[in-house]
């Protein structure tokens, strides 16, 4: 069975749970799963999506050996994943959790090249944050091909009320505590993500330069997960809270 991009961006992007792209393409390859995760792109923004930046996934240990992946992998972040503080998570097949540390471009910043520090140069401030992941594959069964197609899992992301000058921080100890209805349940730093999330910035710019794309001045770059994720149930709260840059709660509806 051959595969069509659009016609799997578009099964995708229809928000029903399916069986993971490989058990049908046991050969689907990286590469091709990013054309796939661009078409889901003009998909979205033909229905009137903005393009407002890009995360990371599978930046941490934890999430890579949560997940059975060896590869960090990059996705595109719309206006229509932002959750504005205090509303409930919409319905979702699988929703999760994970604290973040999100970045705000002051500049454009273009690979191949990039390094920690001149990608630290490009940034405007730093937030703590929270994204909410959601795969649509049966089971949360897939390989590194299947998340890459699934544009990361993206769902929602919400960011945290303070914004702090990077410089001022040592974001390598940024420690961020998830708590779900009141229990403290992970906790890891910075330091999780790549070493230093700056490192999960400039693997971005690099990535996005070996594609002839750039990070743009006011994107917002989440970093990747610092803890694995955790589950969202119906009805429950899930927070994290960061050393210096607040705390964000969020429900499951």
């Amino acid at each position: 069975m051959s595969l069509d991009v659009r016609e799997v961006a578009e099964a995708l992007l229809s928000g029903e749970e399916r069986e993971p792209l490989t058990d049908a393409w046991p050969d689907l390859d990286v590469d091709t799963a990013y054309e796939i995760q661009d078409e889901a792109l003009r998909l979205r923004q033909a229905r009137g999506e903005t393009v407002i930046g890009v995360k990371l996934g599978l930046t941490s240990q934890a999430m890579r050996q949560s997940m059975g992946v060896d590869s960090p992998l990059l996705a595109w972040l719309t206006d229509a994943m932002v959750l504005p503080a205090g509303v409930p998570v919409p319905s979702l097949i699988h929703p999760r959790a994970e604290p973040e540390l999100a970045f705000v471009l002051g500049k454009r910043l273009s690979g191949p090249g990039v390094t920690a520090a001149t990608a630290m140069a490009a940034v405007d401030r730093v937030h703590g944050g929270i994204e909410i992941i959601d795969s649509r594959y049966r089971d949360y069964r897939f390989a590194l091909p299947d998340a890459v197609a699934d544009n990361g899992f993206s769902a929602y992301f919400t960011l945290g009320p303070v914004g702090a000058v990077p410089s001022e921080l040592d974001l390598s100890l940024e420690a961020a505590l998830v708590e779900v209805d009141g229990a403290i349940v992970d906790t890891a730093t910075g330091a999780a993500v790549l070493g230093h999330p700056a490192e999960a910035l400039a693997l971005a710019a690099n990535a996005l330069g070996a594609r002839g794309l750039a990070l743009e001045p006011g994107w917002i770059v989440l970093t990747g997960g610092m803890t694995d994720a955790v589950e969202l149930r119906p009805g429950s709260r899930v927070a994290a809270h960061f050393s210096h840059l607040g705390s964000i709660t969020l429900a499951g509806s």
